[in-house]
């Protein structure tokens, strides 16, 4: 059985995880952010087609799988969107459900998978996805994995606080897990890990960042 993570909750319900003591999301508004950092910058919705698959590093609270498939509902793509992703340390149903109640949009839509996550599902199946969280350390996760992304979410904690995430050889992986002109988006703009992703095939930008972030990483394989 895997153990969940510990929270400490900062003021306005944000969640900050006591082993990273990094919070899960924004201390302004974290679905604003999902949206400028990882949907705008994998240009999402606009890039949907069917069987569009989208993998992330860092599942947290799962507002990235919700605001993704809010986005995929509203382009009305036929069939579900498929989306991956790659969590060391799952949270507890009942904190998800309470850093969600913050962002009424994706609480709204989050029911069905809270009552699977708190049964321990780990495939999620909601009407428009088809998603899976796959659970261990993902150095050794992701070389395992056989699927290809059209976009990936890098949201690991701080690459200061948890550099495994971050690492070349990780990011190696993920280009070598990406679909030909795929995409990644993430908040942090930490040089090391921009020369990682362009290592690894991509093309990588800076772009502006959310809220009081200056800057933060894009990029195109190719």
């Amino acid at each position: 059985m895997v153990a969940h993570e510990k929270l400490e909750w900062k003021e306005g319900g944000v969640p900050v995880s006591c082993r990273f003591d990094d919070p899960y999301f924004s201390l302004g508004n974290g679905l604003a952010e999902t949206r400028h950092v990882f949907l705008d910058g994998n240009g999402l919705p606009g890039r949907f087609r069917p069987g569009f698959h989208v993998a992330e590093l860092g599942f947290g609270t799962g507002l990235n799988m919700l605001a993704a498939l809010i986005a995929w509902r509203g382009a009305g793509i036929a069939g579900p969107l498929r989306f991956t992703s790659f969590e060391g340390f799952p949270l507890a149903a009942a904190d998800i459900a309470q850093a969600l109640a913050a962002f009424p949009e994706a609480a709204a839509v989050a029911g069905p998978f809270l009552e699977q996550w708190a049964q321990g599902a780990r495939v999620i199946r909601l009407p428009g996805l088809e998603a899976e969280v796959i659970i261990g350390d993902v150095r050794e996760t992701l070389p395992r994995w056989q699927g290809w992304a059209d976009a990936w979410f890098l949201d690991g904690f701080s690459p200061a606080k948890n550099p495994e995430m971050w690492g070349e050889g990780l990011m190696a992986e993920v280009g070598a897990h990406t679909a030909p002109q795929g995409s990644f988006a993430t908040y942090t703009a930490a040089g090391h890990v921009r020369r990682a992703l362009q290592a690894a095939g991509f093309q990588v930008q800076r772009q502006a960042g959310f809220g009081f972030k200056r800057h933060m990483s894009v990029g195109r394989l190719g």
